[in-house]
């Protein structure tokens, strides 16, 4: 019969499994579609194995290098008689080398319709879609496979004219990261490699450090990196993020460090990306075809016209990806633009004496040059704004450095300063910035029937920025900000004030009001984040819009800058901007930064309520069940004070010296102001967890013994024997050996099968041996002589047969059977998440073990001999001999001492939550047979 207290845990731990739920909703269900276009093929996409020498082919034997091609010029490529320039496609966690076709093929058509002036021979690896974002054992292989590739690749040009000297290349996901780990190999040479394009590749940290070997590969690799920054200066680096729909790799993990040097490496989120202005998932990143045409368009403008090569000048190769992945003014990318002109063509000017101008056209039969004076406008305005919907023009408004009505004999190309945006081209001049031009000139070509629109004006930025602060963090949108833009000009910029955590999150409303509703052009809405290329744009034409707004990065310690709406719209238009949290939004930004956390919370609130369990058996000598125990014990005011006064004091100056670069991601610092609400947060969503996650565990149980009753017949209780005999002597050496000579994740997860199968006939066999007399498994409460007395004259009855009728000693062997069993119930229940976080190995070793029967390195290897012979005295030990045990009130406490240690730690030693388990356990053990 379930009590108010039940149905209250029940209730309370449902909602905060229903708002992970929620969480995680917003964080892996965007609410933005899809934007990109599918990539496709003309032609039948072919793979042609390049041989290995038979000296790598031994090395690495599950690893291979294709060269991509299709129809006609996959038939030139079997001869592989190679003249163009060698890209290599390197795939990540779990990736196949045929990802790589998108790429190959929108760069085989760009050759085509440049008759092949240049052309792209685009490579691929086979990595046997190894997952080596959860299992680290592999990178250095994989990367040591990279560096003999390249070399090949360049082999198969050698003797010719325009011989390549370096590889560009570009990796998804873990693939990028390999490629940037060439830089710590002993005999790699820098100038192998030219250009790096990474694509929602985790540069900072890894996702989930499972391995020591993961979270060793990522520090030499940052590490050499910095440390190796003036000989990989000739390396550019472009890091694409995904942006929010990419719910495994967040974008503030694919950003370039940033200590590297702002000449050579570039990151920005795919929404911000000119042309493309989509946030892209983990895996449509590789085909997006706006995105995959921005890069093929960046390598062609890359290439050198003298080498016939990919060019080696710094300098070209960031102004080229700035060109084409920051700021791209829609015109062809040029190097050296002429900086003077002279307007002498035969066309119309039309000198402009308005603030504000518009023009709208068709056909024209010769262009026209649209001039404004700037002497006029000096004195009244600070800036220049123009808006052009002609989207394939190059050079369109221009400055005048000296002109004679009506032409201009020297301007100044102000071109290269637009910026593209969905459906217009705009400019924004500071007048202060050009003191010498005398008139700006619009220059209208033929447009041959296209409708198009030129919109001008001149303004004061103050009279068109506003401030709007933000709502505070736990108004949970109940409140709101709004503001009344009543100018009707074309653009508005709204700075968001105190907009600068990771853990804000608002939906900002924009409801335009226009005169004129059946010509009404679309409004673009930019959220310009200035400390990071993250921006996203928003065209709408409805009357009200929603925008998400939240952050990949947050705002540096010593910047001062503010976030900016800036609304590109129609004069006719006013616009009211209202900004509300959202709740949803704030929890999917906790779980998008700190899900991977999770575990150790969860295991956190297990090890409380196991430290329960072991209390009650000190101080009643009964244990209780798993779920009462964590709803009793879980409470977060006795551990996140203690978790946040050590990480504030290794904060501290004095530790300094005793603290890594890990370690320092723990420490309490000024910019994380929120973090003990965070904390607080998923301590309580892992208590949630483990709650529900204890229910299923107990009911799975129960489940599984009933199944046993049904098909086997009860063996009986087991009787006290010695711990050691010869056939648990024999598994647990067959165990050792197991661990030892294949994969210690497989030896792990066969003893925790084995445990479950005890735990299971203890079970059944109990059940069986109540029934007889009709008692239901039950929680025994302390219990006075009197209830006592009751419980033994229970099986007095006659329906019980002779022998249970005065055997008292059965009855305490029952009880101490079910206290068994509820603590066998709660091992199980931490050991689950062992198992859980050494499958990625497991699954590793599957996949390969017909290329290694031994995995090596294994990270499980050592955790498994240890739990091979706890596991082996737990599951064979009741509580009999654990109630009796003087260890027994120190091994008490030690559940809560590393239940603080998973709180403060959670952010960086995911991969040492084993040994948070262990050590509690073999306490335990230690108890249970001294």
């Amino acid at each position: 019969m379930w009590t108010a207290g039940r149905v209250t845990g029940i209730l309370f731990h449902g909602v905060l499994a229903a708002l992970v739920l929620l969480g995680a909703r917003d964080v892996f269900f965007q609410y933005e579609e899809n934007r990109c276009s599918m990539t496709y093929m003309f032609d039948y996409p072919e793979y042609l194995r390049i041989k290995l020498p038979k000296k790598i082919s031994k090395r690495y034997p599950a690893y291979e290098l294709y060269l991509y091609g299709e129809g006609i010029s996959a038939e030139e490529n079997r001869n592989l008689i190679l003249t163009g320039i060698p890209i290599l496609f390197l795939p990540g966690n779990a990736g196949s080398f045929k990802q790589v076709r998108s790429l190959g093929s929108i760069a085989l058509r760009k050759a085509e319709d440049m008759d092949f002036k240049y052309h792209f021979d685009v490579f691929s690896v086979n990595f046997n879609e190894e997952l080596v974002a959860l299992y680290g054992g592999s990178l250095q292989r994989q990367t040591r496979f990279v560096h003999e590739c390249i070399k090949i690749i360049l082999k198969l040009y050698k003797g010719h004219e325009f011989a390549p000297r370096s590889v560009a290349v570009v990796g998804h996901s873990m693939g990028g990261l390999v490629a940037r780990a060439l830089v710590i190999l002993k005999h790699f040479k820098p100038e192998l490699l030219n250009i790096l394009i990474t694509q929602a590749t985790p540069h900072v940290a890894p996702v989930l450090p499972l391995d020591q070997y993961l979270a060793d590969f990522y520090s030499t690799v940052n590490h050499n990196w910095i440390q190796k920054a003036q000989e990989i200066r000739n390396l550019t680096t472009l890091s694409v993020a995904g942006g929010f729909r990419d719910y495994q790799v967040r974008s503030g993990l694919a950003f370039l460090p940033s200590s590297n040097s702002q000449n050579c490496a570039l990151s920005v989120a795919s929404s911000a990306v000119p042309r493309v202005w989509a946030s892209t998932d983990h895996l449509s990143i590789v085909w997006c075809k706006e995105l995959n045409l921005a890069t093929v368009r960046a390598f062609f403008d890359l290439i050198d016209d003298n080498t016939k090569q990919i060019t080696e000048n710094p300098q070209r190769k960031i102004l080229v990806l700035n060109h084409h992945f920051l700021r791209y003014p829609g015109k062809l990318f040029e190097e050296r633009p002429e900086s003077l002109t002279e307007l002498t063509e035969a066309s119309v000017w039309i000198n402009i004496k308005t603030s504000k101008w518009s023009y709208k056209g068709y056909n024209e039969s010769d262009g026209k040059y649209f001039s404004f004076s700037l002497s006029s406008q000096r004195k009244s305005f600070t800036h220049i704004y123009c808006q052009n919907s002609i989207l394939d023009t190059n050079s369109w408004i221009f400055g005048c450095v000296n002109s004679t009505s009506p032409k201009c004999l020297q301007a100044i190309d102000l071109s290269w300063n637009a910026e593209l945006l969905p459906t217009v081209k705009i400019v924004t001049l500071k007048l202060q910035d050009y003191p010498s031009l005398t008139h700006i000139v619009l220059h209208v070509p033929v447009v041959n029937g296209i409708k198009f629109t030129l919109d001008c004006e001149f303004f004061n930025e103050v009279s068109r920025t506003v401030q709007l602060p933000v709502t505070h963090l736990f108004s949970f949108g109940f409140s709101s900000s709004k503001i009344i833009l009543n100018s009707t000009g074309l653009i508005h910029i709204v700075q968001l004030q105190h907009f600068g955590q990771i853990y804000q999150a608002f939906n900002i409303f924009i409801e335009s009001k226009c005169q004129i509703l059946k010509e009404r052009k679309p409004s673009v809405y930019q959220l310009h984040i200035p400390w990071s290329h993250e921006d996203s744009l928003t065209l709408s034409q409805d009357s009200l819009t929603e925008i998400s707004a939240k952050l990949h990065i947050a705002q540096p310690e010593n910047d001062s800058t503010v976030p900016l709406l800036k609304i590109y719209s129609s004069s006719d238009c006013q616009y009211e901007v209202t900004v509300k949290t959202s709740f949803l939004q704030v929890l999917g930004q906790v779980i998008r930064f700190h899900g991977g956390t999770l575990p150790m919370y969860i295991i956190s609130n297990i090890l409380l309520a196991y430290r329960r369990q072991l209390r009650s058996l000190v101080s009643t000598g009964q244990c209780s069940d798993f779920v009462p125990a964590l709803t009793k014990a879980a409470k977060p005011y006795k551990i996140e004070p203690i978790a946040y006064m050590i990480k504030f004091l290794l904060g501290l100056n004095w530790f300094k010296g005793l603290r890594n670069s890990e370690l320092d991601r723990v420490t309490v610092n000024n910019q994380d102001l929120w973090f003990p609400f965070v904390s607080l947060i998923l301590f309580m969503f892992g208590t949630g967890i483990a709650y529900w996650g204890g229910i299923l565990l107990e009911s799975s149980i129960r489940l599984l013994s009933s199944l046993q009753l049904v098909l086997t017949r009860p063996s009986g209780l087991p009787s006290d024997n010695s711990l050691i005999t010869r056939l648990r002597f024999s598994v647990a050496v067959s165990m050792f050996f197991l661990s030892w000579t294949t994969c210690g994740a497989l030896a792990i997860m066969m003893t925790y099968f084995h445990y479950i199968f005890k735990v299971v006939n203890f079970h059944s066999n109990l059940r069986s041996e109540l029934s007889v007399c009709n008692a239901p498994i039950k929680n025994p409460e302390p219990k006075s002589d009197d209830s006592e007395n009751e419980g033994r004259n229970s099986c007095r009855s006659e329906d019980c047969p002779s022998e249970a009728r005065n055997s008292f000693s059965t009855t305490m062997a029952n009880d101490s059977i079910i206290d068994s069993l509820k603590m066998h119930v709660t091992v199980i229940n931490l050991i689950t998440w062992i198992v859980l976080l050494s499958c990625p190995s497991l699954i590793y070793w599957l996949k390969n073990i017909r290329y290694h029967i031994r995995l090596d390195p294994d990270p499980c290897r050592f955790v498994a001999v240890i739990l091979i012979v706890i596991l082996g005295i737990l599951m064979n030990t009741s509580t009999t001999k654990l109630k009796s045990s003087k260890l027994l009130k120190i091994a008490a406490y030690f559940p809560v001492l590393f239940s603080v240690a998973a709180v403060v730690f959670a952010p960086v030693y995911l991969y040492q939550m084993p040994y948070f388990v262990i050590i509690p356990l073999f306490l335990h053990s230690l108890c249970s047979i001294v």
